[in-house]
């Protein structure tokens, strides 16, 4: 399996760069792993808020393959234990998914089409977080459940 983080917005900034590549390189000791940072449309700045999360959607629906698991990170989402990430990272594993897109949208939020087309719904917290350290939580988080399916210490309760 593959394991894809999507963001819209810019590139990684340097304050969460090294960590965002230090948990990038530890998950690939489990999984294939890639960041595809995808761009603000184009003239963004002069669109309504519906409009930007419909062209962010259009962008992101052409990317996604028809067989991709794609986990939309939504505040009205599911929350997880890093237990129920562990759970859902081997459920994909045992049912053979090709890859796994987890999706951090841009700064409304994204778009109704994409969160339809999502397979998984997922809340970080009730808090508000910078897009930039949602990259560095998710990755974390991601090595962590890695860490947990081969009962590894980095995960100790």
């Amino acid at each position: 399996m593959k394991i894809q983080f999507w963001s819209v917005g810019k590139t990684h900034e340097p304050y969460v760069k090294a960590g965002i590549d230090e948990f990038t390189t530890r998950i690939s000791r489990y999984f294939k792993v890639e960041w595809v940072i995808l761009p603000a449309p184009k003239n963004s700045a002069s669109l309504s808020e519906p409009e930007l999360k419909k062209k962010e959607g259009k962008q992101i629906l052409e990317l996604l393959g028809r067989d991709d698991h794609l986990v939309a990170l939504e505040e009205t989402g599911t929350m997880l234990s890093s237990e129920g990430l562990a759970a859902l990272l081997q459920s994909r594993a045992n049912d053979s998914t090709r890859q796994l897109v987890f999706l951090i949208g841009g700064a409304f939020g994204l778009d109704e089409e994409v969160l339809r087309r999502a397979n998984t719904k997922w809340s970080l917290s009730k808090l508000v977080f910078p897009h930039q350290l949602v990259r560095l939580i998710l990755a974390e988080q991601v090595y962590r459940a890695c860490t947990i399916l081969k009962n590894e210490k980095y995960h100790h309760k």
